[in-house]
C-alpha cells in the first residue's frame, strides 16, 4: 500500500501543474502564488501606469510650455526692445505679442519686467472672470463691520505669489526655469523664461499650466477598477484556499478525533482520498498509517492469544505433574515427576525469554539508526564464537569466506543482525546429526549480498518451507528434547530481516539424484550505496 502511494505521488510530482509549472514549489503551492501573484500584479501595474502617466504628463507639459515660452521670449526681444547701448523693453508691444500668441483657453501666460513687476497677464487681457461661489448673506450691521476691516488674503493665495515671485527672480538672473508649484489650490506646471537682448535681461514670460491635478484626478478615477478587481482577485482566492485546504485540514482533524475516540481501526475519507493535490495524499497517508496501526493491533492481540495459548501447555503440566506428586510413593517415579517439572519450568523460562526479546523487538529497530556493517566480519565473528564454545563431537560452524574482494556492507544495525545470524546458525544445529558442519556462505549477487546458511540435517517438508516462519511452529526430529525451542527464532529472523529491506526463505539441498542432504535458509539484503 505505502510502495502503490508513494509511486502515486512521484507521478504526480513528475506531471506538475501546467498552469503554473513555472513557479517553484508543489501543484497546490504553485496556485496559492499564482493567485497572490495575480491581485499583487494587477494592483501594482494600476499604480505604475498612474505614475508613468501622471510624469509623462508633467514633462509633455513643460516640452510644450517652454517651447512656446521661448517663441514667445524671442519674438519679444527681436520686435518689442529697443534702444543702445542701454536696450529696453517697450511694455504695451510686447503684451500685444504676449496677448497674440498666448493661448488663453489651456494655459495662463505673464509678463514681467527687469525689475519683476508684472506688465501683462492674459488672464486680464483676455477678460477672463474668475467665477466662485457667493458667501452666505450677512445682516447689514455685520457687512458694514466687515467692509471696515481690513480684508487679508487666503494662505494658500500668499503662498502662490511667493512661489511665483522666487521663479521670476531665478528667471531674472538669466535661468530657464521649469517645473511644478502650488499656485492656489491647484497644482501649476509652470515655466519661466528670460528675455535676453545680447546679455541684458529686459524681462521674463511665464506660462503656466493648470490642468494636471484635473487629469491626475481622471487618473485616480481610472485606478479605482484595478483596486476593486485586486481585492476580489485576493478575496477569491482566499474564499478558495478556505475551501481546498482549511475545510479539508478539519474535516482530517475530526476523523482522527473520531478515530481516537471511538476506538475506530481506520480513517475513511473518500471524497478527500480523490484529490490530486497535497491534501489527497495528505488523507491517503493517513489511511494508510490507520491501516498499518491496525494491523499492527491485530498482529499484537494474534501474538497475545499465541503466548497464552503456549504458555498453558507448560502450566497444565506442571500443574498436573504437582498434584500427582503428592499421589506417588515411589522413589523412581518421583524423580521421573521432578524432571518433568524442570523441564517445564525451563520451557517457561525459555518462552518468557523468548516472548519478551520478541516484544522488545519493534522498539530496538525503531530506536537504533542504521550503520553501515560488514557481514563478512559479522559473520565471521558470529562463527568464531561457536567454535571457541564448541564441544567433541559437537555440530561446529564454519564460514566461508567470500570470494569478492570489495567488503559486503549493508546499512542496518550489527545486533539485530548478529541475532539473525545466531538463530539461523542454533535452528542449523539442532538439526544436524552429531559430528556435522553448519556452513555460512556469502556471495555478492545483483546489488545484494546473499547468506547461506546450510546444515547437514533431513531437510524440511515442501508443504513447511513457509511455515516454519511462523510463531511458535516447531518440528523437531526424532529424539530431540521436548520443549527445547519456543518457536520464535525463525520468526524474530525473518521480521529483522524484512525490517532492513530483506528477504528470507527456506530451501532444501538436493543432490544430482534426489536425496535431500539438508537444508538452507538464504538472506538477502540490499548493499549500501557507494
Amino acid at each position: 500500500m505505502a510502495s502503490v502511494t508513494d509511486t502515486a505521488k512521484a507521478e504526480r510530482a513528475t506531471r506538475g501543474s501546467p498552469r503554473f509549472s513555472w513557479l517553484p514549489g508543489s501543484r497546490l503551492g504553485r496556485l496559492i502564488i499564482g493567485l497572490n501573484l495575480l491581485g499583487l500584479a494587477i494592483l501594482i501595474g494600476g499604480a505604475l501606469v498612474l505614475n508613468e502617466l501622471r510624469r509623462g504628463l508633467v514633462d509633455a507639459r513643460i516640452d510644450s510650455l517652454s517651447t512656446q515660452g521661448e517663441l514667445i521670449a524671442s519674438l519679444i526681444n527681436e520686435y518689442a526692445t529697443a534702444g543702445e547701448p542701454d536696450p529696453a523693453m517697450d511694455a504695451a508691444l510686447a503684451a500685444e505679442i504676449l496677448q497674440t500668441l498666448s493661448n488663453p483657453q489651456a494655459q495662463r501666460a505673464r509678463l514681467f519686467d527687469a525689475s519683476g513687476r508684472l506688465v501683462a497677464d492674459s488672464d486680464l487681457l483676455a477678460d477672463r472672470v474668475e467665477t466662485r461661489d457667493l458667501p452666505p448673506a450677512r445682516a447689514r450691521d455685520e457687512r458694514l463691520r466687515l467692509d471696515i476691516l481690513p480684508k487679508s488674503d487666503p494662505p494658500t493665495a500668499v503662498e502662490a505669489r511667493s512661489a511665483l515671485a522666487a521663479e521670476v527672480r531665478r528667471a531674472l538672473s538669466g535661468r530657464h526655469v521649469a517645473g511644478v508649484r502650488r499656485g492656489g489650490r491647484d497644482r501649476v506646471v509652470s515655466v519661466s523664461i528670460p528675455i535676453r537682448h545680447v546679455r541684458a535681461v529686459l524681462g521674463v514670460v511665464t506660462l503656466e499650466a493648470r490642468d494636471v491635478d484635473a487629469i491626475v484626478a481622471a487618473e485616480r478615477a481610472a485606478l479605482i477598477p484595478f483596486i476593486l478587481i485586486a481585492v476580489s482577485v485576493t478575496l477569491a482566492s482566499s474564499l478558495l484556499l478556505n475551501s481546498l485546504v482549511a475545510q479539508p485540514v478539519r474535516r482530517l482533524a475530526r476523523a482522527a478525533d473520531r478515530v481516537r475516540l471511538d476506538g475506530a481501526r481506520a480513517i475513511l475519507l473518500p471524497d478527500l482520498a480523490k484529490r490530486d493535490d497535497e491534501v489527497g495524499d495528505l488523507t491517503r497517508s493517513l489511511e494508510d498509517m490507520t491501516h498499518a496501526l491496525s494491523e499492527r493491533m491485530d498482529a499484537i492481540e494474534s501474538f497475545a492469544a499465541d503466548v497464552a495459548h503456549e504458555i498453558r501447555n507448560p502450566l497444565t503440566s506442571l500443574r498436573s505433574a504437582v498434584e500427582t506428586l503428592d499421589l506417588v510413593k515411589d522413589t523412581g517415579q518421583r524423580d521421573r515427576l521432578l524432571g518433568i517439572l524442570k523441564n517445564d519450568v525451563q520451557r517457561l523460562d525459555r518462552l518468557v525469554t523468548d516472548i519478551s526479546n520478541a516484544s522488545r523487538l519493534d522498539a530496538e529497530l525503531s530506536r537504533d539508526q542504521p550503520k553501515p556493517v560488514d557481514l563478512a566480519h559479522l559473520a565471521a565473528e558470529v562463527a568464531g564464537l561457536y567454535e571457541v564454545t564448541a564441544r567433541p563431537g559437537e555440530v561446529t560452524v564454519r564460514f566461508e569466506a567470500p570470494k569478492a574482494p570489495e567488503p559486503l556492507v549493508v546499512m542496518g544495525r550489527e545486533g539485530p543482525l548478529g541475532q539473525v545470524f545466531r538463530n539461523l546458525i542454533d535452528n542449523a544445529r539442532s538439526f544436524s546429526p552429531p559430528g556435522g558442519v553448519v556452513t555460512i556462505g556469502l556471495e555478492p549477487a545483483r546489488g545484494r549480498a546473499v547468506v547461506v546458511v546450510s546444515d547437514q540435517g533431513p531437510g524440511i517438508p515442501p508443504e513447511n518451507l513457509e511455515t516454519v516462519f511462523e510463531r511458535f511452529y516447531t518440528s523437531r526430529p526424532k529424539g530431540a528434547v521436548f520443549g527445547g525451542h519456543s518457536g520464535l527464532g525463525l520468526s524474530i529472523a525473518r521480521q529483522i530481516a524484512e525490517a532492513h529491506g530483506g528477504v528470507l526463505r527456506a530451501a532444501n539441498r538436493i543432490e544430482r539424484d534426489g536425496k535431500v542432504v539438508g537444508a538452507s535458509f538464504i538472506l538477502s539484503l540490499p548493499l549500501a550505496a557507494g
